[in-house]
């Protein structure tokens, strides 16, 4: 069995494990995805602690670094985070029999969250309405051994795995917050975000700029180096997904809550909006949006070709019906060259 196929059976035994849990656990899939998502986030987060503490040891005896206390930006420059003791899987998996499992899993979130802003109020903290026995198996489904060491390639695709089953059993309305990984990465591979300014206006769970970052690595770059992430979402729940995503991929992004049909809230440092000023803009456009407000956008700069197409209650129909190509509105007899949609 290649490497590719041994990850692709880890996925599928994680899944059929951590769904097992879920029948046991009286929630449906929309209850589960976050705190699932959230112990993985938690496990990846160690791995890159101690990984992080393993390259900080061998610099220093090779005297590359001083030995001095460690700093936030020791962790950070390797992209990980200062992980606080309570907040390290190993020692959640240490804690005794008895112990209040729910309120030590929510504490290490608290302090993932003191430690790293971008994540403040992000991660989940309903794990006190899961039974313990639920709670402590979880744990276990992500503490093999395989699991322990297991890097950030890896853990992406674990995580963005989960993401993919989570929205097929219906977590979400379909494609909402998340967009097949090899779509992404077609897009991606096409336009060439590898450097500036890159942003998302319908960010999902952050797949985009998350397979921006692989791409650029493909090359032999640092993405903190070389591009600053923007992105838009609409609903709160998907932003946290896109934010812990980020985050377990040992990336940071200006995630705004935003409907990008009205609003353009993100500045640059220098005080310019987006809206010009970016060197890539890719999105997998949310054509299962209807009933847009025409009056609010037709005069929109970033629709130089106008809407493509106004219904008689004053509001653009589904994307899909008008073509692939905005602006562009075709008769309903005719279909979509690119997706067949009449």
């Amino acid at each position: 069995m290649n490497h590719l196929q041994d990850i692709e059976k880890l996925e599928a035994d994680l899944w059929k494990a951590a769904d097992d849990l879920r029948a046991n656990s009286h929630k449906s899939s929309s209850e589960y995805c976050m705190p699932v998502l959230g112990v993985i986030f938690l496990r990846h987060a160690t791995n890159r602690y101690d990984a992080a503490c393993q390259a900080i040891k061998e610099d220093q005896a090779a005297g590359k670094m001083p030995r001095r206390p460690l700093n936030k930006s020791d962790f950070l420059k390797r992209r990980a985070l200062m992980l606080p003791k309570q907040a390290r899987y190993d020692e959640l998996m240490r804690l005794p029999k008895g112990e209040d499992l729910g309120a030590a899993i929510v504490a290490a979130m608290d302090a993932v969250e003191r430690e790293f802003p971008p994540l403040q109020n992000q991660l989940p903290k309903d794990y006190g309405e899961f039974e313990p026995e639920v709670l402590q198996n979880l744990l276990r489904v992500f503490d093999s051994q395989t699991l322990r060491t297991a890097g950030g390639d890896v853990f992406g695709r674990i995580y963005e795995y989960f993401l993919m089953k989570f929205a097929m059993q219906g977590a979400q309305d379909n494609g909402e917050f998340f967009t097949p990984p090899s779509l992404v990465q077609t897009i991606v591979n096409v336009i060439e975000p590898d450097h500036g300014v890159v942003f998302d206006p319908a960010c999902g769970s952050g797949g985009m700029l998350v397979q921006t970052s692989h791409f650029i690595e493909r090359q032999k770059q640092d993405t903190a180096h070389r591009v600053t992430f923007y992105g838009h979402e609409k609903t709160a729940t998907t932003i946290r997904l896109a934010r812990m995503n980020l985050a377990v991929h040992g990336l940071q992004g200006d995630i705004r809550q935003a409907n990008t049909f009205y609003d353009d809230p993100h500045r640059l440092p220098d005080g310019k909006p987006l809206w010009g000023n970016c060197d890539f803009v890719m999105a997998n456009p949310p054509f299962n949006v209807d009933e847009v407000d025409a009056g609010k956008v037709s005069k929109d700069r970033r629709l130089p070709f106008g809407l493509p197409g106004v219904n008689k209650t004053k509001k653009v129909s589904n994307g899909r019906p008008t073509g692939c190509f905005p602006g562009f509105p075709m008769p309903s007899s005719t279909r979509c060259p690119v997706c067949a949609a009449p």
